[in-house]
């Protein structure tokens, strides 16, 4: 599964900021049906680098095209796990994914090489190679919650992220409790606007981001930096 390459912006704002905002696109933009009673869901990827950080660094000088790979799971539900490269290429992103079974998540967990067969997605098949060439390891989880609502025409998503953390916890990636370490403010919280060829007009209105502060904030980065520093990020 692939995407066409999309726009994405990404704005700082407080708490009380994202109510003002959802009260407004909640007109017209839906929430995202995988949202439980909780009005969120939670995500939490487990990204891979080579012994230099090639990513991190990559991330920190804003070259591009770059991409990584990451395993993704939804509200800590094991029985969906995702293989994803995300790729950013002259300021437009696109990601790419594939279903993975418990056990070959974790066999990239741990390290152990998976041979490739008829059936194995062509995507696994790339991060195999990838990593044999590269020496990838799991380096970072990044665990936030998501609010999300979405829109058909040009395929508009919004959404407000929360409570980012980071953990070095690589192997207890799939444990409910890990221990985690905030890496915001509290109540600050990440918009991410993403669309495809346009984004309309009354859509930008209601969004009306001009008196926010736009942002390359990478929540791979700033979680990398956080784990590799003593200091408090952000």
């Amino acid at each position: 599964m692939s995407q066409n390459y999309r726009h994405e912006y990404k704005y700082f704002c407080t708490a009380q900021q994202s109510e003002m905002i959802k009260s407004r696109i909640k007109c017209f933009m839906k929430m995202d049906t995988h949202v439980s009673q909780s009005g969120y869901y939670n995500i939490r990827s487990l990204y891979f680098d080579d012994n230099n950080n090639t990513n991190f660094f990559a991330n920190e000088n804003g070259t591009e095209p770059r991409e990584k790979f990451r395993i993704r799971i939804y509200d800590n539900d094991a029985t969906n796990i995702f293989l994803e490269k995300k790729q950013k290429c002259h300021g437009l992103t696109r990601k790419d994914s594939c279903l993975l079974t418990r056990a070959q998540a974790d066999q990239l967990i741990s390290g152990q090489e998976i041979v490739p067969t008829s059936e194995t997605p062509q995507l696994l098949n790339e991060f195999v190679s990838r990593s044999k060439r590269l020496k990838l390891m799991p380096i970072v989880i990044v665990d936030y919650d998501r609010i999300p609502f979405t829109y058909p025409l040009g395929n508009v998503r919004v959404t407000f992220d929360m409570h980012v953390a980071s953990s070095n916890q690589v192997t207890k990636f799939f444990d409910c409790d890990i221990a985690k370490r905030p890496i915001l403010e509290s109540g600050r919280q990440i918009m991410e606007v993403k669309w495809d060829n346009f984004l309309p007009d009354y859509v930008k209105q209601s969004l009306q981001t001009g008196s926010l502060p736009r942002t390359a904030f990478s929540k791979y980065y700033y979680c990398r930096k956080f784990s590799l520093s003593s200091g408090v990020m952000l």
